[in-house]
């Protein structure tokens, strides 16, 4: 259901999770956000290095990953460091609780919101899309992105509005943005993210 371009750096693992009911049903576990602060104990730390490697495996489409343009995982950092960062649903929980401590950028959207075909590609030039409810816009000109029948829809940096998730979400997709500078990194982070989102839906590797 999903095509990958071929990249030199991309080491990427895209999962979907099945809830037995839409996540507003489900609050997230005390236990979880909890986990959206530092420091703690958790199965992974961050390496020193994996803000640079993330950098560069961006950068290779032409795209300058800096600034307000910064990989998602360095705006929870930042969110954290400032006592930012609050709980938001179970799915966007979890992820923000592995990308931050892992250091690895996640997207997370509602599956029933994008239609195939589905492609991780980087954007051509001229691309954009609305990120936030307000209505900002994001340039995404060379830029690794998830793109479906429709056009752009997730990215390493700020997914889509028309593709996030709500209250009525029952099954997501999710892109941990691995990069291959770093070996095993993303198989150990997505068997983390896996077993978190496990204890909550039915979740698989596509």
């Amino acid at each position: 259901m999903l095509a990958i371009d071929e990249h030199p750096l991309l080491e990427s693992a895209v999962v979907i999770t099945e809830f037995d009911q839409p996540i507003g049903e489900t609050p997230s576990p005390v236990a979880i956000v909890e986990k959206l602060a530092f420091p703690l104990e958790v199965p992974i730390a961050s390496k020193a290095d994996v803000k640079s490697h993330v950098r560069d495996m961006l950068r290779f489409g032409g795209y300058k990953p800096t600034g307000r343009g910064k990989p998602a995982s360095e705006y929870l950092r930042q969110a954290v460091e400032k006592s930012r960062l609050s709980g938001i649903n179970l799915p966007v929980d979890i992820c923000n609780v592995v990308s931050l401590h892992s250091g690895l950028p996640i997207s997370v959207i509602d599956l029933d919101l994008v239609s195939e075909p589905l492609k991780i590609r980087i954007a051509p030039e001229d691309t954009n899309y609305v990120f936030n409810q307000t209505g900002q816009t994001i340039k995404l000109d060379g830029l690794l992105c998830l793109f479906d029948d429709q056009g752009a829809c997730a990215n390493a940096v700020k997914d889509s509005q028309r593709t996030k998730t709500s209250s009525q979400t029952m099954r997501t997709l999710s892109i941990i943005w691995g990069t291959r500078s770093l070996p095993d990194y993303t198989s150990t982070v997505s068997q983390w993210y896996c077993k978190l989102l496990n204890d909550f839906g039915t979740t698989q590797f596509v």
